[in-house]
């Protein structure tokens, strides 16, 4: 079925009702329908695969944009905001009945396009309006400054669509002004400039909208974006949109903004100017930047969204990464200052408000599991009765907590602190609140790997390197502060890798050549100090025929981009030496006994990190 995300109409709850598929499968371009409902539910909240607009514009499917961020004239602050979105009514009258604002509005549009545009008679454009009203005005407005344009809403005829269409690519108009139509089932590749002349709180519309023009055509070289930005309701959400046309995720938006928006992609730009961008960054610190955003979203949830306040509907609603929230306080405390939850008093809240940033990383279906089973029964557990590998789970948990080795489960110290947690209700539930979050955002398939013994740790899960190195019986990892471990009794090699590797964070001899080859082979470097024939050296050369393993570990940041704590590492297996060249330091390529998964090969890629 194409268009999937029309799943909640009657004409397709029609046949969703008829038809009783062994297999279906849905296709849309925005999975993210209008009313925020989800159409994974039909699928088992599972995609089966997905090809995002940047990754789209990378194997060239689409044409590249040039989004200019352009200050708008009009404040939208303190418009009427009601059910996820501006009144219709108040945007059109500012923009159209407002006399001399709606007038140097238009007229700061006009010369907004001339400014960014090469050649206005090269242009084959659409303008998104709020209203009929809106769209005529903007018609009038060009065609009084010799721009020829028309204007179509949801009533025109397809006879009119069609005439329209045909104008546009021949040049007998310039701009079509469109109202509730054009972002979905029109298509007109020619069009290489698009306005965005109301602000779209829909990211389904805005993602529709741009589409529009990212279609490739003959002499088109890219598509030219105007998107006029406002001082904004503090519940707009510019974040979405932004991410949205972003290859790296890991970075914030606000990070993107100050730098100059690094992960466009190929061929693509974005400029904001600078009020332009003082809003979005003012906006996105007032929504989830700070507790008081955070406090002022929880208070108004329910009245907004029409759902129950609980975390999975905070994140997936605000579309938050668990950390945005972590980095500066617990869920159930934002929501008591909201004074939508009664208040509560827990002796663990500051240690755990910590944890659960560290937490909010875990990613093993293997480990959940077994936390949400042993969490609510902290208080009769039997460790006597625990298996190795569930003793080496528990002590990842422990360290993730307390920040040290449970060294005996029987202590008064171990026990009294896992009472303590136990004796956090309101605690203890936002824990198993957040496991159950992340086991359902997995979107991978692990694995155990054969260490010789019973490891917990799963192949291209992330752990941090507390968690991992007690995971291998090692119980003082805070001693570790090198790349490599070697743990003698297990014969293992424990490679700790950092692909972006910041100048002030590395000096020279530490500034080791680390990254994939293809989805098989690894090259690393190894210390400076590491000579072919040392040792160590030996012992990598040889590990084969020793019976030791090497483990490798990577992650892309030393710091968290989200939290600023350390960045959690992704676990890719077992290695086996290939070759080597050079000494003091050696480089040595790896191949790994499991291939790199594609999301990971991106990262790992020296061309993409480099």
């Amino acid at each position: 079925m194409d268009e999937f995300h029309h799943a909640a109409a009657p004409t397709y709850q029609k046949l969703l009702a008829y038809y009783q598929p062994r297999i279906l499968l849905g296709l849309t371009a925005t999975p993210e329908r209008m009313d925020g409902k989800s159409v994974l539910p039909y699928f088992n909240n599972r995609i089966a695969a997905e090809i995002r607009l940047p990754e789209a514009i990378d194997r060239k499917l689409l044409c590249p944009f040039q989004y200019f961020g352009v200050t708008d004239t009009v404040d939208l602050d303190a418009l009427k905001w009601s059910a996820g979105g501006y009144d219709k009514g108040e945007l059109s009258r500012v923009y159209t009945l407002s006399g001399a604002v709606a007038v140097r509005r238009a007229d700061h549009v006009v010369s907004s396009l001339l400014k960014y545009v090469t050649d206005i008679n090269d242009v084959k454009g659409l303008g998104f309006c709020v209203t009929v009203d809106h769209a005529e005005f903007m018609c009038r407005y060009f065609n009084d400054h010799k721009i020829p344009a028309m204007f179509l809403t949801g009533q025109s005829s397809n006879e009119e669509r069609m005439t329209a269409k045909q104008r546009l690519v021949t040049g007998e108009v310039r701009f079509i002004f469109v109202v509730d139509i054009y972002n979905e089932g029109v298509d007109i590749p020619e069009v290489n400039t698009v306005l965005f002349l109301r602000p779209t709180e829909s990211l389904a519309v805005f993602l529709q909208q741009l589409g529009r023009g990212l279609r490739l055509a003959e002499d088109k070289e890219c598509l030219i974006v105007l998107d006029f930005i406002g001082q904004a309701n503090r519940k707009y959400n510019f974040e979405d949109k932004f991410v949205a046309l972003l290859s790296n995720t890991t970075r914030s938006i606000s990070r993107e903004v100050k730098d100059g928006f690094v992960s466009v992609p190929k061929g693509c730009y974005i400029q904001l100017e600078k009020k332009a961008a003082k809003y979005i960054l003012d906006n996105i610190r007032a929504a989830y930047g700070n507790t008081a955003g955070l406090v002022s979203c929880a208070s108004s949830f329910a009245e907004e969204s029409g759902l129950e306040l609980t975390l999975v509907n905070f994140l997936d609603y605000y579309h938050l990464d668990p950390r945005a929230i972590y980095k500066f306080s617990s869920f159930f405390r934002i929501c008591a200052r909201a004074d939508v939850t009664e208040d509560f008093a827990e002796p663990l809240e500051d240690m755990m408000t910590k944890a659960f940033a560290r937490l909010a990383v875990i990613d093993s279906r293997r480990w959940i599991l077994f936390l949400l089973d042993v969490l609510p029964r902290l208080d009769d557990i039997d460790f006597a009765a625990m298996t190795n590998v569930e003793k080496r789970m528990m002590q990842m948990f422990y360290i993730t907590v307390w920040g040290k080795a449970a060294e005996d489960w029987s202590s008064e110290e171990v026990l009294d602190n896992l009472y303590a947690l136990s004796g956090s209700p309101v605690l203890l539930r936002e824990l198993l609140e957040l496991l159950c979050y992340q086991y359902e955002q997995i979107g991978f398939i692990d694995e155990p790997v054969d260490l010789g013994f019973d490891c917990p740790l799963d192949l291209h899960c992330t752990y941090t390197r507390d968690q991992l190195l007690v995971a291998l019986d090692f119980m003082r990892p805070a001693t570790v502060r090198e790349g490599v471990k070697w743990l003698p009794e297990k014969q293992l090699d424990v490679f700790f890798v950092t692909l972006n590797k910041a100048d002030k964070d590395y000096s020279p001899t530490t500034m080791y050549n680390d990254y994939s080859i293809n989805e098989w082979l690894f090259h690393w470097q190894s210390q400076s100090t590491t000579a072919a024939d040392s040792p160590t050296g030996q012992r990598y050369i040889h590990h084969r025929e020793r019976g030791s393993k090497v483990l490798l570990f990577v992650r892309e940041f030393k710091a968290d981009r989200v939290t600023g704590g350390a960045e959690a590492y992704t676990y890719l297996g077992t290695a086996s030496y290939v070759k080597h060249e050079g000494s003091r330091p050696m480089n040595i390529t790896w191949r790994l006994d499991r291939p790199i998964p594609a999301k990971f090969l991106k990262k790992t890629n020296k061309l993409v990190v480099g």
